[in-house]
């Protein structure tokens, strides 16, 4: 039964992170939300939901080295794998928001979890507390800025205004559906995800950073190439950016203030980490050589190939284990 549980969890997850997203948007809109402020946090939060819900089923089901491989895994797969397939499709302009927030927010955060768990090699309720404090003076700053943003994005970033007038009701019930696909959809997930480890020998961990990180990536998928097909570029990076962000302040810091999480594999420390660092800073020259301020299809693949370096490692450690 565990890969019916798998693949079911993994259609679940898919349909209820849309439904999560396009209730939130519709809800930010009728707010008056910038389109960047949507893009940096709104859809980000919405397509994190899947790490969230998957991490804090693993970590209360006992299985801690899910709940954080998924979120180094997915943070890797959402710039080598997604960012990549996104420019691959048509190259993203990017604004100057990039190099003076997005990107340095997230280095900042990403080198944080870095210190917490080389620390100690966990992540308690304290820093957990530290993490989510942190998201919510981000969001705090980024709501207040709103202003400044709007008219400067306004012409680069195309949210369906459709979703305007989408009245309050069919919102709640998307609200509803999305919540509910996302909750039995991590609990499936996590169940047979767990199962195949068991079957084929292997840790929970090589797991996490691999099958159920590109699962709950599915999401920020979606949602970056559905941007990209529609021109709308700035909002499929922030999306990515802000999601990684939102991994690492939300679901690690909601998850750990709930129950510890501790780091039982090693190679988390020893390479994981260090690659999802890696596609971290990567980014930022490859934004600036050889056209500044673009990623083209060149770039794209750069970051594509690159993930499947990745990928094929772990493949190897699997075979090992």
């Amino acid at each position: 039964m565990s890969i019916p549980f798998l693949i079911f969890g993994f259609v679940l997850l898919v349909i209820g992170g849309d439904f999560l997203v396009r209730a939130s948007v519709a809800l930010s809109l009728k707010l008056n939300f910038s389109k960047l402020v949507i893009g940096m946090t709104v859809v980000s939060f919405a397509t994190s939901a899947p790490e969230l819900l998957v991490s804090l089923n693993a970590a209360l089901s006992g299985a801690p080295a899910i709940a954080i491989n998924n979120v180094v895994g997915s943070n890797i797969a959402n710039i080598g794998l997604v960012l990549g397939i996104t420019a691959i499709i048509g190259s993203i302009g990017i604004d100057a928001s990039f190099y003076r927030i997005h990107w340095p927010v997230m280095m900042l955060f990403s080198g944080m979890l870095y210190y917490f768990l080389w620390n100690d090699h966990q992540l308690s309720a304290i820093e957990g507390g530290v993490l989510f404090i942190a998201l919510i003076a981000f969001v705090a700053y980024l709501i207040r800025g709103q202003k400044r943003t709007t008219d400067a994005t306004e012409d680069i970033e195309e949210v369906d205004d459709a979703l305007a007038v989408v009245p309050g009701s069919k919102i709640g019930i998307w609200l509803f559906i999305g919540a509910t696909a996302l909750y039995f959809g991590s609990e499936w997930l996590v169940k047979g995800a767990t199962e195949i480890a068991l079957i084929l020998g292997v840790s929970e961990a090589v797991i996490g950073v691999t099958m159920i990180a590109i699962g709950t990536s599915v999401p920020e998928l979606a949602a970056s190439v559905i941007a990209a097909v529609k021109k709308e570029k700035a909002i499929s990076l922030g999306n990515l950016i802000g999601s990684n962000v939102f991994n690492i302040l939300a679901v690690l810091g909601l998850t750990s203030i709930i129950t510890p999480i501790t780091v039982k594999d090693q190679g988390l420390l020893t390479s994981d980490i260090y690659w999802m660092l890696g596609f971290s800073l990567l980014v930022f020259p490859l934004v600036f050589a050889p056209a500044k301020m673009k990623l083209s299809w060149k770039e794209g693949l750069i970051l594509l190939v690159l993930y499947g370096g990745f990928i094929y490692k772990m493949l190897g450690l699997l075979k090992l284990e």
